[in-house]
């Protein structure tokens, strides 16, 4: 940064004193960013509303049975259910004690990606106690 000297000792400089007006202008940058209101970020969401009419999940606490029939779906203990539905009912099968037992029942015909997806859901709630039923229907498929 240059800095002008006088050219004789007395004589006034003639540049302008900047740093009053740098120092207003940080002030107002401050309150300017200080005044704007907050950026708020909201999700709409329509929530289901809980009727008091409804049944407890229907969770045996002793054995569950799912079976996953030939045109794609998957049933809880004899209720048709969706993937989202079955992980919730094997996460409150796991904070039972004791934990009940799993009985997976594929039928011969079923498509092996619904299995391979019931099976992926049951790994991720971590279902320990757990067993296939009807494994002689498969006798034949070699």
């Amino acid at each position: 940064m240059a800095m002008a000297m006088a050219s004789a000792e007395g004589e006034p400089m003639m540049d302008i004193n900047t740093t009053p007006l740098i120092d207003v202008m940080l002030v107002l940058l401050i309150m300017f960013i200080i005044t704007i209101p907050p950026m708020t970020h909201a999700v709409k969401l329509d929530l289901p509303v809980d009727q008091p009419n409804n049944q407890p999940p229907p969770v045996d606490p002793v054995k569950n049975k799912i079976v996953i029939t030939p045109e794609g779906a998957v049933l809880w203990n004899g209720s048709q259910i969706d993937l989202v539905r079955l992980r919730q009912y094997l996460d409150l099968t796991q904070t039972m004690n004791p934990v009940p037992e799993l009985h997976l029942q594929p039928d011969p015909n079923a498509r092996y990606e619904l299995v391979d997806e019931v099976l992926a859901v049951t790994k991720r709630a971590n279902v320990t106690k757990m067993g296939f039923v009807g494994n002689e229907a498969y006798g034949n498929a070699f």
